[in-house]
């Protein structure tokens, strides 16, 4: 029998399960109180019987997750490469700020999207995470730097909506108050643009921050830069983003990389403007974090600032993206799955 990942299931889930496998139920408030305290065994589960413990490692298993390198940037941004169960490796970044610590996780092992300005995409996909593995990233950070996590971004290695349903269960988990108890309005969860689940996101109503990697204002110039965009294009992306904050009323974020002579002109400011007007939005501009694995270089300061307020005088709220972690490649669109050279890297 297949073992079920038990860091996975929700409290009823496992209430559920222990029914049907003849467990007492008391039993499901022991095991679930020993999974979000962050237990990595069952033999760690002091206060059930060893054949209890026995039993349930015959039929369940509780993913565990190894910090397998940790680079601290210069502005003390932590980038961490975690090793997971089956030996995979993934990358999240901890960043402070004012207002506590965010982290960055990851949803998948590597990307399908294979977007022309991110690295991440460049060593190919793997596999989908698990729930319980995009926790974990939380608690390892949590643990090894002895703080509380206020704020979560989804917008590491992967694109979650290619991982939905984990992705969903995810959120049902990190927001259970009774474990990490982060609440949806501090998860950001950013996609590409995969408009068929942007339409299921929102009948939900959750209560998050949708954040649209959008990086053009035309079909033409953003087919060239993203995949996605062949299958869906802007009209439909944008239709559904509409509909989005129509059934959740939440503002959403269009990220938008700034890239020089290719997106960052006036023309393209104004046609953003245009595209965006009268949406519940804002803008937030992204100097290209440069990288050599590709030939893109990023816009002038001055060219971004015009980009800023070309939007602004037309309506359109906009902001330019802090970047933190470039030195250790811990910056957006830089995280990748280098397992060989990172693992030959290690001491």
């Amino acid at each position: 029998m297949k073992l079920i990942d038990i860091k996975s299931m929700t409290f009823d889930e496992i209430k559920e399960d222990f029914k049907n496998f003849k467990i007492e139920s008391y039993r499901a408030s022991q095991v679930y109180r020993w999974i979000i305290g962050g237990a990595e065994s069952f033999d760690a589960m002091t206060n059930v019987a060893k054949s209890m413990r026995k039993g349930l490692s015959e039929k369940y298993f509780i993913p565990t997750v190894l910090i397998e390198k940790k680079s601290i940037s210069k502005d003390n941004t932590i980038k961490y490469l975690f090793k997971m169960f089956d030996g995979n490796l993934v990358e999240s970044v901890l960043m402070k700020y004012k207002h506590g610590y965010s982290m960055c996780i990851s949803t998948q092992v590597g990307c399908k999207m294979g977007c022309s300005f991110c690295v991440t995409g460049k060593s190919g996909f793997i596999r989908n995470l698990c729930a319980s593995e995009m926790i974990l990233q939380i608690e390892k950070a949590q643990k090894d730097n002895n703080i509380k996590i206020s704020n979560i971004v989804l917008m590491g290695m992967g694109e979650p909506l290619d991982n939905y349903e984990n992705v969903l269960k995810f959120l049902k988990l990190v927001s259970d108050p009774n474990g990490l108890g982060i609440g949806l309005r501090h998860i950001s969860l950013s996609t590409c643009g995969i408009v068929d689940k942007i339409y299921d996101l929102a009948e939900k109503k959750l209560q998050l921050t949708l954040s649209v990697s959008l990086h053009a204002p035309n079909d033409k110039l953003r087919s060239s830069m993203m995949k996605i965009n062949r299958r869906w294009g802007i009209k439909d992306l944008i239709d559904a983003c509409r509909y989005y904050i129509l059934k959740t009323n939440r503002r959403i974020s269009f990220e938008y990389i700034m890239i020089e002579n290719v997106n960052d002109t006036k023309e393209c400011a104004l046609e953003l403007a245009k595209l965006l007007k009268g949406m519940l939005c804002h803008v937030n501009l992204i100097p290209l974090n440069e990288s050599d694995a590709n030939a893109m270089i990023k816009s002038n300061i001055n060219r971004v600032y015009t980009f800023k307020n070309t939007l602004e005088n037309k309506g359109i709220n906009a902001t330019i993206r802090r970047t933190l972690g470039e030195d250790i490649e811990a910056a957006c669109g830089l995280l990748r799955s280098r397992t060989q050279k990172e693992t030959e890297d290690l001491p």
